[in-house]
């Protein structure tokens, strides 16, 4: 008996792969979820900033891991680098089009990546 079994890759676009990152988000709890699309913005590092914070490192953490786990399950998707796991002050999770900043309350403040874009076009996004 011959089985073959048949491998299927999702291929999610932009707009997709945002939505699960934001829903990726909201199952930990993030809080003060915004988009920022930098599409329009010359010299922009990306095309989309993801912002949210977390109450505590262990959340901050647990956020950052949950997005990484549900697009390597949902979107066999692979962060190309992630930085600040350690400390859970900020964890950044690098997609190319889309980077997904994960803050603890002051450093967000300390960096006002919102107010650096400020050009941006802005989505804000509802705590759970």
């Amino acid at each position: 008996m011959n089985t073959t079994a048949t491998a299927t890759t999702v291929v999610l676009s932009q707009e997709a792969l945002n939505e699960l990152i934001i829903d990726s988000i909201q199952d930990i709890k993030g809080l003060n979820i915004v988009k920022l699309d930098l599409r329009a913005i010359d010299d922009a590092p990306t095309d989309f900033f993801i912002i949210c914070e977390g109450e505590s490192n262990v959340q901050i953490r647990a956020i950052a891991g949950n997005i990484n786990r549900r697009l390597k399950q949902e979107a066999n998707t692979l962060a190309t680098h992630i930085e600040g796991l350690n400390t859970g002050k900020w964890v950044c999770l690098d997609y190319f089009n889309t980077v997904v900043h994960v803050f603890y309350p002051e450093t967000r403040a300390f960096y006002e990546l919102e107010r650096l874009w400020s050009d941006a076009k802005v989505t804000e996004y509802q705590n759970l």
